[in-house]
């Protein structure tokens, strides 16, 4: 990342800045906030100034697959840069000499780092900058000095603010967001769920599922000049998850303490369901995925004081005592990677059964299960652990039903208490991998750490026992 060096006043900042900004969107800057100030900091190459102004964050009641933790509340911001592109493998390996990308290529967006990873990278890009770091970071205590002019993570605020780019629709291109536009699953535009068998009334036709990310730039941008806002990886930002504060917000920076962190935008292999503007994904600071990245920002207003210090939860690093291996399975691909995971682990199995069961029928259960999801539905269970007490560890499974957890898992998850477990989610799918459900499950058993998932493509074929065995020995599960 390049820096210009060259020493302007606040004033001509900002028209640098704003003419970048037209230039880059064909349009003018929105308007400014009234007494906001701009910082006269080096301007780096590949940044647009976003003016701040006040807009609704969340969605309304009427946005469909709109999850109960999207409230709507006004917000305001300031002023701030933010990145055009999301960082790349070769920008995040320029400055700490590796990349944890699970896709190689140097203008492939990095992806697989941890929010704690996430924010190390924006101190060492700041130190390397000539920038003062923004982060202190203490193992997991991170605490953020709002005044420090160096790289950070937006604020979830600033992250909506920016994808909406003065819209008030589900996706920033005011329609249905099509796979021509974003790289995400294609195959599955928004509310294909409740039309997958009458598709006439969809606004965006399935289209192409890339199966992978794509160089960081590839669509067009939004309208105030930032790329991938939707899809190719999803992005960290600042906030711990919790409910939002009804009341007027302004430069909200989410709860001062919590268990699990934010994420925005959806990846290469979510639905356009989890891609909206409103919606928010979570997981623990310190773990990773291979569809989430990093979008960088940078004070353009003053900012004033120290957020955050908090420790966040971590993973454990070894699944001691009993363990539970519970399931949900339909078709049987997933009954089978539980029976097997039982037989190198000896752990007890136990099978989650819904008093009404699913249709036996492909085509009418697919329906049953959007049904369920879309009503958030808590199927009533037929049997229950005796003693759940006595296990440390659950070992998860289900099948991947449009994108996230069957609501049989939901049910299951509500009716324990889960802190202090280690939840070890494994999922069989079709081509989605997990989806959405680590972020379903983290959010229904946010006081439980949750280990390396597995996914496993149908049955997992021929690969199934040695897949396993990878998998329990990457969780420390021990084997009789």
């Amino acid at each position: 990342m390049k820096r210009f060096s060259a020493s302007l006043s606040a004033v001509q900042l900002t028209l640098l800045a704003a003419l970048s900004l037209v230039t880059a969107c064909g349009q003018p800057a929105p308007p400014q906030v009234t007494g906001a100030e701009t910082a006269s900091a080096e301007i780096p190459d590949g940044f647009v100034l976003v003016r701040g102004g006040s807009f609704d964050m969340g969605s309304p009641d009427t946005e469909a697959w709109r999850g109960a933790d999207e409230t709507r509340h006004r917000v305001t911001v300031s002023d701030f840069y933010i990145g055009r592109r999301e960082v790349t493998q070769k920008e995040y390996r320029d400055v700490l000499g590796n990349s944890p990308a699970s896709f190689s290529g140097e203008t492939l967006p990095v992806e697989n780092v941890s929010w704690l990873q996430a924010v190390a990278f924006c101190n060492a890009l700041s130190q390397r900058d000539g920038l003062t770091p923004v982060y202190t970071i203490d193992t997991t205590a991170v605490r953020w000095d709002r005044a420090a002019n160096g790289y950070r993570l937006p604020t979830e605020a600033e992250w909506e603010y920016a994808c909406r780019a003065g819209t008030t629709t589900p996706f920033n291109t005011e329609h249905s967001i099509s796979a021509d536009e974003a790289n995400y699953y294609g195959h599955y535009p928004y509310r294909i769920e409740d039309n997958y068998f009458s598709q006439g009334s969809l606004e965006t036709k399935p289209g192409l599922y890339r199966q992978k990310t794509v160089d960081v730039g590839s669509f067009a941008p939004n309208a105030y000049g930032l790329h991938d806002m939707h899809g190719n990886v999803g992005e960290w930002v600042w906030d711990y998850y919790g409910a939002y504060d009804a009341a007027p917000q302004t430069d909200p920076a989410g709860p001062a303490s919590g268990t699990l962190r934010v994420y925005r935008g959806g990846g290469w292999n979510d639905f356009a369901k989890n891609m909206r503007c409103a919606y928010r994904a979570t997981m623990a600071a310190d773990r990773g995925s291979f569809n989430i990245g990093i979008r960088l920002v940078l004070n353009a207003a003053e900012g004033k004081g120290v957020v955050g210090g908090a420790a966040a939860r971590t993973a454990k690093t070894s699944a001691d005592g009993k363990v539970l291996i519970a399931y949900f399975s339909w078709g049987g691909n997933t009954k089978g990677v539980a029976e097997e995971i039982q037989r190198q682990t000896g752990a007890d199995l136990f099978a989650i059964t819904p008093v009404e069961p699913y249709s036996s029928d492909y085509n009418t259960v697919l329906d049953e299960a959007q049904r369920d999801q879309n009503a958030q539905a808590r199927p009533k269970l037929a049997n229950r652990v005796a003693n759940m007490e006595q296990y440390d560890t659950v070992l998860l499974g289900y099948p991947n039903w449009w994108a996230s957890i069957p609501m049989p898992i939901a049910t299951f998850l509500e009716e324990y208490d889960f802190a202090g477990k280690t939840i070890i989610p494994f999922c069989s799918h079709g081509g989605g991998r997990l989806g959405q459900s680590l972020t379903a499950i983290s959010k229904l058993a946010p006081d439980a750490d949750m280990g390396e998932a597995l996914s496993v493509h149908y049955s997992g074929g021929s690969s199934l026992k040695g897949d396993i065995g990878n998998w329990l020995d990457k969780n420390r599960i021990r084997k009789p």
